[in-house]
Parts: structure tokens; C-alpha cells; sequence
């Protein structure tokens, strides 16, 4: 094997190993809540064991050597000699995030991080129960599991009807073809058995000079899911089994098919030609597809694309946006018929790859959703409390950019949920309530955006004390009567916090204005809503991209503007010298009244406005509100370019679009510019 197929698989490991990471996060956690699972301790043993022995296949050998120490303890566990306590659950987390440590430094300064394996270690054996011995009695042979093995027996040869998976290696004699036998007619009987995947081996195909018609130099290892059991596999061979070399054997329970991962597959194999790899791969895709459902003949294949060519993807697609408006202004200038149809054939397909790059980048929120039960169990602890996180909409999907930068704000929701809102044991206690607090993390999709929320059933938020520290810092007037809403908001004030003390959890007031300021970046929103005694709950409001959006093109002056299609709700024509109320202007709306802003105003674009204008109708986080403009172009496929440092400090555009004449419109932030109105309505009130 090349040292190019070596780093590849060495490649291979690392991916695999940190989903096995996150699996082995999984069941720990899950085997705290349930320690006389068998299954689960089953799971993490399974998972601790092929990373130990896929380690040590691929030269990883501190993470091989560490986590044979900790997969000897769960082997005590899963014979039933240890107790899976809290404790020793707890130093199995911290081992776990040892491996993961060792999984991201280059292997040449692993020796760094051996100290601190060193005391993880001593805190596993610590966390024994006494008198426990992680040790095999003496003599007993070492129980490593076959890791394709379900945890229940599997019958050699399964009743007929019983669906069932078999490995199947097919190697006939190279003068096999002089008897009149084809191995293609009995692969495809055998194929007709069930779901079948198939892979040929022709290494051993000499150079055409060496060729011989009448010779057979292939070999083949099928994975054949079937419920006509194993006889009748050997009857497809029965009249060559003395010509070939065949082997048969059953790869999973017949009532809970287990997919097969590639490390798992190649410990099991001890060997990594580059013809077991190739079956072994073939194995683990037959067995993934069987387990999602899939009933097919050919095995689901998928490919492993780093992101930053994601990225670079959707760059590419974004400038085919740009130049793709531009044929459709020069075809509408032209008037040539032939040339419109290509355009439009051309928007046709833009639209087409736009929305399928797009969709490569989404993913589900579930895994980042899942990370943070960790952060709750350890939080909790911490601080002497007892709370779970239960999730809902895991499925909900969102750009994998937003993703990323959704993870900090609800890390710090998080936090501010265990520590400020759900009471200690012996208060919820007194209160009536249950002991262990509940943290509920869920997703949803709204139109264009996705609603995140952040709830607990704890004590809600504190207005008094709220109240008692904006007047302190400033924020309010001890004579100002505001609303409750308007209390709440006060947390999001940068710096804000009503801690007592600084800890190593909260006091320092860098919570919720970091939160505001990462949905800022990601032309979010969010609402706080509380009750005291019962609980508070965060809504994020998140956009599903921040690539491409759709937006409404419009015209002040000279000026162009893009306002985001997903806050519109309407466009009306205005006439001059609307109703006013005060400072602020209004318009009726389907028999309200709605206050607007005109753009020319707002930004000082100079000349006089035309005798009727248009306004936009946006759906904001304060309600309605019109903005003003000359003229409405239409719809616009907007692809947001980052404003420069120079217009770091403009809150009220999000970013720039280049148009289809090589001009740029700016990106309205609808939120900011209405939320902006309402202050200054209220300074001159």
C-alpha cells in the first residue's frame, strides 16, 4: 500500500474516529440516566474498541494505548464486574475528551498531553466502586467482541423468511471457464436472492501480452441481505464449490441489522490490502443503506466534500447570479427574441444550481442540538443543580454557516438558563416542582427563517432586580414607568448582568449582548418572553442562508436598495402629505395605521421625490412598518457581499449586492432600521 492510500485512510480514521467520539458522548450520557443498560454499555465498549484498534492499524498509538486502558474498564463493566456509577460515567466523559484532544494534535506531540492522560487516568481508577478489579479473572481468555457480532447470538443458518445479511467471497480457479461454468450467470442467481451489492477484484488481471481468454483472474465479494437463508446461497454454488474458493458468513442479527463501520471492518479483518478494504468499504455502505431502509441493489454511495469547497461552490454560483442578470437586462434591451429565450433558459438553470448548492449546505440541527446535553450535565453539577435537556425539531434544517455561528449564542443561553433561571433542588422542592429542571432546545421552520428556542421551567426573570441595576448603570431613569417587555429587554444591554459575584459561569455581563451581537452578524432576531415562577423562553429568529437571498429591488433617488423578500408583506402607492402622529409619519393598511420611513429622508439622498411614491410594507420584530421609495424595480436573486471596515459602524444595512449593470445596492436591515425609528420617536416624545 502507497503511503498516498496510508494518510487517506489515516484520513479515513480521524473522521471516523470523531463521530465515533460524538456516538461514544451519545451513550455515556444516556448511560448515566440508565446504567443497567446492556445495550448501551455495549455500545460504548463497541465504540472505545474500534477506535483503540483502528488507532493502532493506522500508527494513532498514544490513542491506542490510552484507550485500551479505559476500554479495560468498560470490558469489567460490560461482564458485570463493575457498576456503571455516575462517577465512573463521569471519568469516562473526561477520557473521552482526552481522545479527542490526542485526535487533533499532530501525532508528534502527543507526548504533550500524556501528563494530563496521566490524571485522567487515575481519576477513572478513583472512580472504581471499591473493590472492583477492571482485570479479567486470571485465565479467563479477553473478551473482545466481533465488532459486526449484534449483542445477542446469531444462528449460523436462519430459518427461510427471516431477513438476514451475509459477506460472500467468490474466488474460482482461473481454469473454472474450460468447464463450461460463467461466474456472471451465478452471480446474477444470486443477485435474485434479495438486495445485493457486489464488488469484482482484478488484481490479479495480467498485462495483455500475458492475457489468456480461457482463463478467470477475477475474484468477487458480494453483500447479499435475503430472507432465503444460507442453503440456498450455497445452492446458486453447489456444482463449483470444488472448483473455487468460497466463503459464507452471516454479518448481522437477523432482528436489528447494525451498520459496519470502515475501522470496525478492518480490525475485524486484521488486514488492509487493498482488496479487503475495497470489500470491507463495500460492506459498510450495503449495511448503512439496509439500516436507513433503502432496499437496493447497489450499495448508497456517498462523498466525503470538505467544506471550503462548499463554499467556494456557492461563491461561483453567486457570481453566476450577477452575470445571469445582466443577460436578462441586455435581452430585455435588445428586444431579439432568440436572445430572451436564451436568457431565460439560462435563469432556468442559474436557479436550478443556486438552489441545489444551496442545499448541499444544509444540514440538520439535531448535532448541534445534541452537544449540548454535555454542557448541561457538566453546568449542572457545577453548580449543585439537577437539570435535563430535552430537544424537539432535530431534523429542522439550516445553512451550515448559520450553524456555526448559531453554536456560541446558545452556548450562552444555556448557561444562562441553568445558572440564573432553574432553581436549586431544595427551592424547586419547596416550590412544588419537580427536582430535576427541564431545559427544552427546539427548532421550527417560519417562512424563510428558522425559530430556535431556549426555555426552562425555572424561575423566570427578576424585574425588580432587572429594573434596580439599569437604574444603577444608567440604562433607565428611577422616574421611568416602562413596560414588562421593555424590562426584559434591558438584558441584552452590553455589560449587562444582575449576578451578585463574578464566577466562572456568570457576573462578567458578557452573556446577552454577545448573543445579540452573533444574531446581528447573522441578520437574526430576538425576543425574550418570561413568567415569574414558571419559566423564561429566548426566541432566535434566524435567516435559512446568508448566501443568496431573494429580495425586492427598489429606486430613491440615484440610490438602489435591496429589501430581504422575507420581511415583505405587501408594496401600496403613496400619495403626498400622509397622516401624521407627532413626529411620526402614517399610512392605512387594510384599516391600520402603520408608521413609515422614506428612504430619501433617512439617507439624505438629495432631489425631490416623484408625486406618487411606494411603500414597502415589512414585517418586523416592533410590528409593520413602511419604508418609502421612488420606484419598486422587482424581484432580485441578491447574492450579500460584506460591507469593508469602513462601514463597520452602519447598523442599518446588513450588506451589498452587485446588480446586473455593475452598479450596488445596499442590503436593508429592516429590523434595525424600524427599531432606530422607535428610539428616536421616543427621544423627542
Amino acid at each position: 500500500m502507497t503511503d498516498r492510500h496510508v494518510e487517506a485512510y489515516r484520513e479515513s480514521y480521524r473522521e471516523e474516529a470523531s463521530e465515533l467520539l460524538a456516538e461514544l458522548e451519545h451513550s455515556l450520557l444516556e448511560l448515566e440516566e440508565r446504567p443497567d443498560d446492556a445495550e448501551l454499555v455495549g455500545r460504548v465498549f463497541r465504540a472505545l474498541h474500534t477506535i483503540k484498534g483502528s488507532g493502532a492499524m493506522f500508527g494513532f498509538d498514544a490513542i491506542a494505548a490510552f484507550t485500551h486502558q479505559v476500554e479495560t474498564v468498560f470490558d469489567g463493566v460490560r461482564t458485570g464486574r463493575i457498576a456503571a456509577t455516575p462517577a465512573l460515567v463521569g471519568a469516562t466523559l473526561a477520557a473521552r475528551d482526552h481522545i479527542q484532544a490526542l485526535l487533533r494534535v499532530p501525532q508528534s506531540e502527543t507526548g504533550g498531553l500524556a501528563s494530563h492522560g496521566d490524571r485522567v487516568l487515575e481519576r477513572l481508577r478513583q472512580a472504581l466502586p471499591e473493590g472492583a478489579d477492571p482485570q479479567p479473572p486470571e485465565g479467563a481468555a479477553p473478551q473482545l467482541p466481533d465488532p459486526a457480532a449484534p449483542s445477542s447470538p446469531v444462528p449460523a443458518n436462519p430459518p427461510a423468511g427471516e431477513p438476514g445479511s451475509y459477506r460472500i467471497h467468490f474466488e474460482p480457479q482461473s481454469d473454472i471457464l474450460l468447464t463450461g461454468t460463467n461466474p456472471l450467470l451465478l452471480l446474477n442467481e444470486l443477485r435474485g436472492l434479495g438486495d445485493f451489492s457486489l464488488v469484482a477484484h482484478v488484481s490479479r488481471i495480467p498485462e495483455l501480452d500475458g492475457f489468456d481468454a480461457e482463463r478467470c483472474y477475477t475474484s468477487w465479494d458480494a453483500v447479499l441481505t435475503t430472507g432465503a437463508g444460507e442453503n440456498a446461497i450455497r445452492d446458486v454454488f453447489i456444482f463449483v464449490e470444488d472448483r473455487a474458493a468460497l466463503s459464507i458468513a452471516r454479518i448481522d442479527g437477523a432482528d436489528r441489522p447494525d451498520p459496519l463501520r470502515l475501522g470496525e471492518i478492518l480490525v475485524q479483518a486484521g488486514a488492509v490490502s487493498a482488496d479487503r478494504v475495497e470489500a470491507a468499504v463495500l460492506e459498510q455502505k450495503h449495511m448503512a443503506a439496509l439500516r436507513a431502509g433503502q432496499r437496493t441493489a447497489e450499495a448508497v454511495a456517498s462523498l466525503r466534500v470538505p467544506a471550503a469547497k462548499l463554499d467556494g461552490l456557492v461563491n461561483i454560483v453567486g457570481e453566476l447570479v450577477t452575470v445571469q442578470a445582466r443577460l436578462s437586462g441586455y435581452a430585455l434591451a435588445s428586444g431579439d427574441s432568440e436572445v430572451t429565450f436564451i436568457s431565460e433558459e439560462v435563469e432556468r438553470l442559474t436557479e436550478l444550481l443556486r438552489e441545489t448548492s444551496m442545499s448541499l449546505r444544509m444540514l440538520p440541527v439535531g448535532e448541534t442540538f445534541n452537544r449540548f446535553r454535555r454542557l448541561v450535565r457538566d453546568l449542572s453539577a457545577e453548580l449543585g443543580k439537577r437539570a435535563e435537556l430535552a430537544t424537539s425539531g432535530d431534523d429542522t434544517q439550516l445553512d451550515k454557516t448559520v450553524i456555526e455561528q448559531l453554536s456560541d449564542p446558545l452556548v450562552h443561553l444555556i448557561r444562562n438558563a441553568v445558572d440564573h433561571g432553574i432553581e436549586t433542588p431544595e427551592r424547586r422542592a419547596a416550590l412544588g416542582k419537580p427536582a430535576v429542571a427541564r431545559i427544552f432546545l427546539s427548532a421550527s421552520h417560519a417562512g424563510a427563517f428558522v425559530l430556535i428556542r431556549v426555555s426552562d421551567d425555572g424561575a423566570g426573570l427578576d424585574r425588580d432586580a432587572i429594573r434596580a441595576r439599569a437604574i444603577e448603570r444608567g440604562l433607565l431613569r428611577p422616574d421611568a414607568v416602562p413596560t414588562e417587555q421593555q424590562i426584559d429587554a434591558l438584558i441584552l444591554a452590553p455589560g449587562f448582568s444582575t449576578a451578585s459575584r463574578v464566577s466562572e459561569v456568570s457576573g462578567r455581563g458578557v452573556g446577552m449582548d454577545v448573543v445579540q451581537r452573533n444574531l446581528d452578524a447573522m441578520r437574526g432576531s430576538l425576543s425574550v418572553a418570561s413568567t415569574p415562577g414558571q419559566g423564561t423562553v429566548v426566541t432566535l429568529k434566524i435567516p435559512l442562508t446568508l448566501a443568496i437571498i431573494d429580495g425586492l429591488l427598489v429606486e430613491a433617488g440615484d440610490a438602489r436598495f435591496v429589501v430581504p423578500l422575507s420581511h415583505v408583506s405587501g408594496c401600496m402607492e403613496l400619495s403626498r402629505g400622509g397622516s401624521k402622529a407627532g413626529r411620526q409619519s402614517l399610512i392605512g393598511v387594510r384599516g391600520d395605521l402603520v408608521p413609515y420611513i422614506p428612504l430619501r429622508e433617512r439617507f439624505g439622498i438629495p432631489g425631490d421625490p416623484p408625486p406618487i411614491e411606494q411603500a414597502i410594507i415589512a414585517e418586523t420584530h416592533d410590528g409593520q412598518y413602511g419604508f418609502v421609495v421612488d420606484r419598486v424595480i422587482g424581484d432580485h436573486h441578491t447574492v450579500i457581499k460584506k460591507l469593508g471596515r469602513l462601514f463597520r459602524d452602519i447598523d442599518e444595512v446588513s450588506g451589498a449586492t452587485i446588480l446586473g449593470d455593475g452598479s450596488v445596492a445596499l442590503i436593508l436591515d429592516v429590523e434595525r432600521l424600524a427599531a432606530a425609528a422607535i428610539r428616536e420617536q421616543a427621544l423627542h416624545a
